[in-house]
């Protein structure tokens, strides 16, 4: 047998059955990906109620946990080793269902073309329905982030804890709205969280990489992206809907399979993520004057700007400062 990637196997091996085998082992065969199927009010957290009330119970969780900490007096607990494993749990698990995705997406762009594998309701096969859902479970494994941040007693920022909570709504309108094109923002966002969770990983041991502002470029290039083909794709949908007769002379390419809820909802969140990260990015790494700016040039060498991407991208603890080691005359 040949182990030479094709189109059909870009990998060279079938990776889906391998992993449909383990999971179903694991589990005992509760959960088979194979045999999955999203339905609403039936599949966990495919209705609105318990979406919101789980996202409502995590900022009652950690603004009232970071409330009573500061009203009692209660000093942060060091859980470095504990957030060291969350990290890489997060680049491994988001690693292997970017693989996974790769495997199926590869050979519908290949055969079909970019715009089908977007917009045809077709591109929504069962396996890319698995693991979309099983990517959405993670956005409400990464609360524990905030967890952390909590129980170590470390600032709350506006960008971190609106990103988590409104990163599970939008997976939510995606899966319940069946957009084709979700894998675009899934696949670039799970690419990023591989270098960015194996970063912070690092960083939480005290290792130095030259490439710590790259974390926050790539997010900002994600959305980019993300928004292109997502605007792309939601014209065509209003055009084929409301100016059907419109598409005479508008430029179109044809309809695309999603709710227009999901549409609206991908277009208005993605936005307001491009801004938000724009904005921590000029104000940490271009604003000379800025106190974060300040705070950067207060901590020796390269590992002030990785505090500052640590701490405001994402709210989490910096690690612990590893002093330069004092530099000996050359006369001496």
């Amino acid at each position: 047998m040949s182990l030479l990637p094709t189109l059909d196997t870009p990998f060279g091996i079938k990776l889906w059955p391998l992993f449909d085998q383990a999971v179903a082992a694991a589990t005992q065969g509760s959960f088979v990906p194979s045999k999955f199927e999203f339905i609403r009010g039936e599949t966990i957290l495919s209705t609105f109620p318990p979406v919101a009330g789980a996202i409502a119970g995590y900022y009652l969780v950690i603004f009232g946990g970071n409330y009573l900490f500061k009203k009692f007096g209660i000093k942060g607990f060091v859980l470095n080793g504990l957030f060291q494993l969350h990290n890489l749990i997060l680049t491994s698990l988001s690693l292997t269902l970017l693989v996974l995705m790769a495997e199926q997406l590869i050979p519908i762009i290949g055969h079909h073309g970019l715009f089908y594998a977007i917009c045809h309701p077709n591109a929504w096969t069962q396996q890319l329905e698995c693991l979309y859902f099983l990517n959405y479970l993670t956005k409400f494994t990464e609360f524990i982030d905030t967890v952390f941040l909590v129980v170590k007693q470390k600032r709350l920022t506006f960008l971190h804890t609106y990103h988590h909570g409104a990163t599970a709504l939008l997976c939510f309108t995606q899966l319940i709205g069946k957009t084709p094109i979700s894998w675009v923002p899934i696949t670039l966002n799970l690419g990023v969280h591989v270098v960015m969770y194996w970063y912070y990983f690092l960083a939480a041991r005290g290792i130095r990489v030259w490439w710590k502002e790259w974390v926050t470029r790539f997010q900002i290039i994600q959305f980019v992206l993300d928004l292109g083909f997502v605007y792309f794709a939601t014209y065509q949908k209003l055009v084929h809907t409301y100016l059907p007769k419109g598409q005479k002379f508008l430029p179109t390419c044809g309809d695309c399979a999603g709710s227009m809820l999901a549409a609206y909802s991908g277009c208005a969140i993605l936005s307001s993520y491009l801004v938000l990260f724009i904005a921590f990015y000029i104000d940490v790494y271009r604003k000379k004057d800025s106190r974060r700016s300040k705070r950067v040039k207060s901590v020796s060498g390269g590992y002030a700007a990785q505090v500052n991407t640590y701490v405001y991208t994402t709210g989490r603890d910096s690690p612990t400062p590893q002093p330069e080691a004092n530099l000996k005359s050359r006369k001496a």
